[in-house]
């Protein structure tokens, strides 16, 4: 009877991560393509797209520590670090969200062989951000849940979607920031 309440349950919450992994881009999305931004009568948003980087960075460098720690075998840390990334990643995607809610996107004025690694880089960056939130929580769950084994199974997917999506988040600002107006 206790082991049907744990695979109901873990099938509840799995059903909650896709909700969230699903929900997530969507209003993201929505934000990004809405017709007119929200008003915040502030400019305090334009330092946004700078933090960003700065906490894309931070996940990026928690991400490596988190897998040096593992290979070390410092459970403690490698939890620590990756509890870091995590937090670094849910803090970043409010930041996010509130930014481009608010402010207009700005155009990528760079021209010759660089627009379109530019524009492979945003393209690809876009992609795996939509779907990398999924088994990032999953991977989190796991680990967080100490299920080793299955943590093992997803974080093979899970963490070169991450580390590219974080990595490739701080070079599209570094490629775009000289066009910003503000």
């Amino acid at each position: 009877m206790e082991q049907s309440n744990l695979v109901s349950s873990e099938k509840g919450i799995i059903r909650w991560i896709w909700i969230i992994a699903v929900i997530v881009p969507v209003l993201v999305a929505v934000l990004l393509f809405m017709p007119s931004k929200i008003n915040v009568a502030s400019d305090w948003v334009y330092f946004l797209p700078h933090l960003n980087a700065v906490i894309n960075s931070a996940a990026t460098v928690a991400l490596i520590a988190g897998v040096m720690f593992i290979k070390k075998g410092n459970i403690d840390y490698h939890k620590a670090a990756m509890t870091a990334a995590f937090g670094l990643g849910a803090v970043f995607l409010v930041s996010y969200v509130v930014y481009h809610a608010t402010a207009e996107s700005t155009t990528f004025g760079g021209e010759g062989w660089i627009r379109p690694v530019y524009y492979f880089i945003l393209i690809t960056h876009i992609v795996f951000a939509a779907v990398a939130l999924f088994p990032i929580l999953l991977a989190y769950y796991y680990g967080y849940t100490d299920q080793r084994v299955k943590h093992k199974k997803v974080v093979k997917f899970a963490f070169p979607i991450w580390l590219y999506v974080t990595v490739t988040g701080v070079i599209v600002y570094l490629m775009i920031s000289p066009y910003y107006s503000f």
